[in-house]
């Protein structure tokens, strides 16, 4: 007899349905076919034990089971299920009516139980995209499949639920989320809040710059200054993601297994703080059976990488591409997978290897030349991705003892949206760009022309604080972003002005 059930194959952040087909003869032997990896090849002990302990009977018959498409490689032991349902249909211990209707993914247990199973975001989405009328999946898993709306999700306990399910025995509840409801009940609960930072206004400006404008950025000074603190805090003053930006980060951060169980939809922006000892792989995804990496579970969020010189010069190098293309592109002899990568790189580092370089009370014990061979570390090429690099000075003692409250997060917040809802307008016909520092040299040209004050302002830091070239374009980024943030129409002198105190590294005495 042959049955067909159906399973799905998660290939970057897409999903692609697999049909399990199991086909019983005479013989004995088991044969499992259609490119599986060794963990699909070993569910054969996991599906004979759990159908022993459930009270069903493993088939003393030859047993062929084909994964198609065969070119597609099946990877993990989330094929559990399917292989033993299709089992059970095909030995008639279950009806094989139901099972065109729906898709089947879950891992087993040797005592018939079902473990949680990676990807069921992007399996929800294909299920619903090919009219499929549910999805049964492991109990852990049914939230996160149900905010994909017109789909009937069932979640099981064990295998003898399932098979319940398909003889009409009993009936499983489908899992029901209010997506809308979900992602605006979480929308704003934030835990860290820029009320907590004493002082250091200028850097909570250079801050709200960036996210306004969506500019990378860097923060260099002494240790205990402050920069990992605050950086945590960007979140919260970022604009709220939007329903179709929760879909897509939920669907990659469940493509890499990182979604809580229970958990339907991530609301949140995402903040990701990898160590200095990471690999290439590691930050920008791949290995041999590709997953995202960092940079992609970054994806709508912050990428902080603290103490960036001590990262491996290849790992920064490998993040020149994505900043500026904003996809990372795995290829492999057999295929290639695109994962988004949309971040906003911010970075901290100490000035020098004793980390006191320019510090006002502190003295710098480093050798000559060596804070210029620590600064060297971070490449041109990756520097001239960062808009903003500003200096953190320790607080002193008046500030940190000082009772009054800092602004907090929601009217920095509040400010960004206002200047985000511009930029939205002004790029709402381009291609591709959506914030102020997406701009190209054209846009740049159309938007972000000065005054001829401001011009004459430019001309003057550029020739006597020594600027680099590359500081041109990234200062008039800047300053079109302050500009919006005063919803001012024409990039005025004290804009300029302020965009070139946020270029500290270019500056004669730092790089040369």
């Amino acid at each position: 007899m042959l049955v067909k059930t159906f399973g799905a194959a998660v290939t970057g952040i897409d999903a692609v349905t697999i049909t399990i087909e199991v086909h019983f003869s005479q013989g004995i032997k088991f044969f499992l076919v259609g490119l599986p990896d060794n963990a699909v090849k070993e569910s054969q002990q996991r599906i004979q034990s759990a159908l022993g302990v459930s009270h069903f009977k493993w088939p003393g018959k030859k047993i062929v089971i084909n994964m198609a498409p065969a070119d597609i490689r099946k990877e993990g032991s989330s094929y559990d299920l399917p292989l033993a349902i299709g089992i059970l249909a095909a030995s008639n211990q279950i009806p094989s009516e139901l099972l065109s209707d729906y898709i089947i993914m879950g891992e087993l247990s040797l005592d018939g139980s079902l473990k949680p199973v990676k990807g069921v975001l992007p399996i929800a989405v294909r299920a619903k995209e090919e009219g499929f009328k549910g999805l049964i999946l492991p109990v852990e898993n049914a939230r996160e499949a149900a905010v994909v709306q017109g789909l009937d999700v069932y979640g099981a306990e064990n295998i003898e639920e399932v098979a319940s399910f398909l003889n009409g025995d009993s009936k499983l509840e489908p899992t029901k989320v209010d997506t809308e409801d979900e992602f605006y009940q979480q929308l704003l609960n934030d835990d860290l809040d820029f009320v907590d930072v004493k002082g250091q206004e200028s850097v909570k400006r250079a801050l709200e710059i960036a996210a306004a404008g969506g500019h990378n950025l860097l923060m260099i000074g002494p240790p205990g200054a402050g920069k990992s603190m605050i950086a945590k805090r960007l979140p919260s003053i970022l604009p709220p993601l939007n329903l179709d930006e929760a879909l897509e980060t939920t669907k990659i951060h469940s493509v890499a297994g990182k979604i809580q169980n229970n958990t339907a939809l991530l609301t949140q922006r995402p903040f990701r703080s990898p160590h200095h000892t990471i690999s290439d792989v590691a930050l920008v995804g791949g290995g041999s059976f590709p997953q995202p990496g960092e940079i992609s579970l970054a994806h709508h969020g912050v990428l902080f990488l603290d103490e960036l010189p001590e990262f491996k010069r290849t790992v920064l190098e490998v993040m020149r591409q994505p900043l500026e293309d904003r996809v990372i592109s795995i290829s492999r002899a057999r295929f290639s997978v695109d994962y988004p990568a949309s971040f906003m790189l911010i970075s901290s580092m100490n000035p020098c290897p004793c980390g006191y370089f320019n510090h006002p009370e502190k003295k710098c014990v480093c050798s000559p030349g060596v804070v210029q061979r620590y600064l060297s570390k971070i490449s041109g090429p990756l520097l001239d991705r960062i808009d903003l690099q500003i200096e953190v000075v320790p607080v002193p003692f008046k500030e940190l003892s000082n009772a009054t409250s800092s602004e907090k997060s929601g009217s920095i917040r509040q400010r960004v949206i206002n200047a985000r809802k511009i930029q939205s307008e002004r790029y709402h016909d381009i291609n591709n760009v959506f914030c102020n520092a997406q701009m190209n040299s054209k846009l740049q040209r159309k938007f972000a022309t000065p005054t001829e004050d401001a011009m004459q302002i430019l001309k003057n830091a550029m020739e006597k604080l020594d600027l680099s070239a590359r500081a041109y374009d990234r200062i008039l980024k800047v300053s079109r972003t302050i500009a919006d943030l005063e919803q001012a129409e024409k990039v005025q002198a004290h804009h300029i002005a302020e965009a070139v105190q946020y270029r500290n590294l270019d500056k004669a005495g730092w790089v040369g």
